[in-house]
């Protein structure tokens, strides 16, 4: 009997606010039931400790094991980065939410067993939090959820939201999809796979489309369901942040973006001179600038390569060690800052990529264990592709499409003691939570050209 294809469609745009209840939030281990079919134990480690080097400090009022899989999650990013850099020139545009991800691969793992479940475990790095049972990282993942998706502010929408859609005719198992919904808020909506795959790829789509404002849509391409889908998840996830010190509208200008050496293009570029957290590492020939949206806990950093050194270099060598040591010394100064209006999509299939990163078996109708999905507990499921869509808009305003507000002007007097951060070629960018340096999106503006 040909196993049953299960799809894993994810979703995203800038920024998101979960649906989590309260409730969850004050909760202690003990208060939930969170008992899947499987648990996976890690190894305890064998690396002694250094004595040499200070403990690590936990940020203020955060839950260490928090702190431990908001740095999972952003390890998992960067490793996430990397595999897109390579399946890309390097003029094109990357833009996702790796927190998403990582989001959708733990309600996944609700249901693997075996292999798979270990896997899974070691790809998205849970395997590195303290508390060795995988049935704790649930447990986590609704604190940081509860952390990450707190009110900001009024202007900021940060917002997430989770559905699992299964065919009709099958029994899930009843453990699996309570802890989807006490942990992730993912309810269980039954559509008709087997007989009509075409008009659930359309409600599911319409779903997503709706968590998005609008701004995401299509994201399973036709075909991407058919008669044997058995289950989708969804995790989507939607931002929109005005600027804490606005651009003035009246400073914009045409300037050339410099694609590559033999490309360049026409920009709208944006010009603010005040106080941002900045630095310039010499030795690792790149700037950093943070710009915070109105809240502050919600940050865009840009790290842009010193002029001809190659954007490749710098993600080539790019890691979570590095880019907090990076984070930590960057202090606030005066900055001349000049930045393209720019909008960036990105759409694309996981399913190569995790492969690369090691989460194989997972694909594999041979070899997937996941047999906590079903209320038989039969194994005869497997994820057959995963997707992902992503969006960013920024502008004067802030980050997507914000409505028109009063700007207060910047002096353009000249200050000799100013840093120039003049964003005329290829760059990162990464938008965090930066109480706990949590990413909730990452990308490469390489050609801003069609804004």
């Amino acid at each position: 009997m040909r196993a049953a294809d299960w799809l894993l469609p994810l979703a995203f745009l800038p920024f998101l606010f979960d649906t989590i209840r309260p409730d969850i939030c004050n909760a202690k281990p003990k208060d939930l039931p969170l008992e899947p079919r499987c648990i996976y134990r890690s190894a305890e480690s064998e690396v002694p400790e250094d004595p040499t080097q200070e403990p690590e400090v936990v940020p203020e009022s955060t839950n260490p094991r928090v702190w431990e899989l908001s740095k999972a999650n952003s390890r998992f990013a960067l490793s996430l980065y990397k595999q897109m850099a390579l399946s890309k020139t390097p003029e094109s545009n990357i833009f996702m939410s790796p927190i998403s991800v990582s989001t959708a691969f733990a309600m996944t793992k609700l249901g693997a067993c075996n292999q798979t479940l270990q896997q899974i475990m070691e790809v998205f790095e849970f395997n590195t939090i303290k508390e060795k049972t995988s049935d704790q990282v649930h447990f986590f993942f609704a604190k940081l959820n509860c952390r990450l998706y707190r009110k900001k502010d009024e202007t900021t929408e940060l917002i997430s939201a989770n559905r699992l859609f299964g065919e009709k005719s099958l029994v899930f198992n009843e453990t699996y999809q309570d802890i989807s919904e006490t942990v992730y808020g993912a309810k269980l909506l039954p559509l008709n796979f087997k007989e009509n795959p075409e008009m659930a790829r359309v409600t599911i789509n319409n779903w997503i489309s709706n968590k998005t404002e609008n701004r995401i849509q299509d994201t399973l391409p036709q075909g991407a369901l058919d008669s044997t889908t058995v289950l989708v998840l969804v995790n989507t996830i939607y931002f929109k942040g005005q600027w804490k010190n606005k651009f003035d509208k009246d400073n914009v200008f045409a300037s050339d973006f410099h694609v590559s050496k033999s490309r360049s293009c026409p920009v709208n570029m944006m010009y603010q001179e005040a106080k941002f957290r900045y630095k310039y590492f010499p030795d690792d020939e790149v700037q950093l600038l943070e710009m915070p949206y109105r809240g502050d806990d919600i940050t865009m950093v840009i790290i842009l390569p010193k002029r001809d050194t190659p954007l490749s270099r710098v993600e080539e060598s790019l890691d979570l060690k590095k880019l907090s040591g990076w984070l930590d010394q960057m202090e606030e100064t005066t900055v001349s800052i000049h930045i393209p209006r720019f909008r960036v999509g990105d759409s694309f299939s996981l399913k190569e990529k995790l492969q690369a990163m090691g989460l194989t078996d997972l694909f594999s109708s041979e070899k997937a264990s996941l047999p906590g999905m079903l209320a038989d507990g039969s194994d005869a499921l497997y994820i057959s592709d995963a997707y992902h869509k992503a969006f960013l808009e920024v502008n004067e305003e802030g980050s997507e499409a914000a409505a028109a507000t009063a700007v207060v002007a910047i002096g353009r007097s000249i200050n000799p003691f100013r840093e120039v951060f003049l964003v005329d070629r290829p760059f990162l960018l990464l938008i965090r939570e930066s109480t706990i340096n949590t990413l909730l999106f990452t990308g490469r503006v390489a050609d801003p050209c069609n804004e």
